[in-house]
């Protein structure tokens, strides 16, 4: 499914208004604006460590998210990793346990942003979720430092999902994606592959239940064809439901963005 085409902050004031439910009138609070958002993330707590927030960006609508802050010297930036869990559409605590599963040690000694959000109820594809991410990119530059050419995309089973999406449809945001357990089709309408336009690390367990290698590998090849720049990388024996045993295949990832993409 393809991103919206129109403007981010376009997206953001036509969403906030429909969730809001035309709140502003004389009997409704005043809805909630985009410098509204801009204030709320500005006062959360940016010291050093891992910190879950809650922002209300429409009325009775949260941005749920963990934050990780890494120590920095003044004026030092550092790369921003976006992680989208999986089990997206109902998964509320998935946020932190990607974290505590395959992030924080697979980024270990790598100083770096990272925010892990919640996709709630729906899927990562759909508008809201669109929204939040790419709110969240946005919020994140303006007011943490981070470096804006090394912006990553990861994410697990359908946050792997999300990563090949974001990275197709929005490549402006993003320096590379890391999918993981991953299945997304790279098939145009006319039966042709298309190109990505960011590097990607692709990382499939061999004995995955759900998302069978020979399929993701096949739509990597043929995007690699059209002439996307992909690195897939099978983790023999994994299995589907075994995420927390991906963590050195995240950090031979982290390795790939150092020497390949960054330098």
């Amino acid at each position: 499914m393809k991103l919206k085409n129109r403007s981010f902050l376009a997206i953001l004031f036509f969403s906030i208004f429909v969730l809001s439910c035309g709140g502003g009138g004389d009997d409704g609070p005043d809805p909630i604006t985009w410098e509204d958002v801009q204030l709320s993330f500005s006062q959360l707590d940016f010291s050093p460590g891992v910190k879950d927030h809650s922002i209300e960006v429409a009325a009775n609508v949260f941005w749920n998210f963990r934050l990780v802050v890494p120590e920095l010297e003044t004026g030092e930036t550092a790369p921003l990793f976006i992680d989208m869990h999986g089990e997206s559409g109902g998964a509320a605590s998935a946020h932190q346990t990607s974290y505590d599963c395959y992030l924080e040690e697979g980024l270990e000694g790598l100083n770096a942003f990272m925010i892990i959000p919640n996709a709630g109820q729906e899927q990562w594809y759909d508008q809201n979720n669109q929204i939040q991410i790419q709110g969240l990119i946005s919020l994140a530059k303006d007011y943490l430092s981070v470096d804006p050419n090394k912006v990553v995309a990861m994410g697990y089973s359908n946050g792997g999902n999300a990563t090949w999406l974001f990275t197709d449809n929005a490549p402006q945001l993003f320096s590379a994606g890391i999918a993981m357990a991953s299945s997304y089709s790279t098939r145009n309408q006319d039966g042709s592959f298309r190109k990505i336009n960011v590097p990607l690390y692709v990382i499939h367990g061999s004995e995955d239940q759900l998302f069978p290698i020979e399929t993701t590998k096949a739509w990597v090849d043929g995007s690699i064809s059209a002439g996307s720049d992909i690195t897939f990388v099978e983790a023999t024996g994994l299995g589907h439901y075994e995420p927390c045993n991906y963590v050195p295949y995240v950090k031979d990832a982290i390795t790939w963005l150092q020497t390949t993409v960054w330098n």
